[in-house]
């Protein structure tokens, strides 16, 4: 009885140790990636009537034409106009390309618009047959 009792101890140990030094490793970055930002009329005609579909509410989705990996953030409607974002990282890891982007507010002059705005963001990369974590 003694045995099984420290052979399962040892078996509940071995496999919580073996959990830690997985839930502790770390992302490393393999590089930086170089991208561009697209301007509205140099999005491709698919990806810009997916974005106006879905531009109304928060989204985050991946187009790829097999040359380019485009990476499209949306931060849904917003009351007024005058608002910006900021790609704050783009990078790879072994695993997956990692995008971080932040909506900057408007300045107060624009508050004053009321009209809605819907913010959002067209990053164009190198084609990249990786998944795309939004952070």
């Amino acid at each position: 009885m003694k045995r099984i009792l420290l052979c399962l101890l040892a078996v509940t140990a071995a496999a919580m140790l073996s959990g830690c030094t997985l839930l502790s490793e770390e992302r490393i970055k393999l590089r930086d990636l170089d991208f561009t930002v697209l301007s509205e009329e140099k999005i491709p005609e698919e990806l810009m009537s997916i974005i106006e579909e879905k531009k109304k509410e928060p989204f985050q989705i991946t187009y790829t034409d097999k040359e380019y990996l485009y990476i499209c953030v949306g931060y849904g409607e917003q009351a007024t106009g005058g608002y910006s974002i900021a790609v704050n990282e783009l990078y790879l890891t072994d695993t997956a390309v990692y995008a971080s982007t932040s909506l900057l507010g408007p300045e107060s002059a624009d508050k004053n618009n009321a009209t809605p705005s819907y913010p959002c963001i067209v990053i164009k990369t190198e084609y990249l047959d990786q998944t795309v974590i939004f952070e």
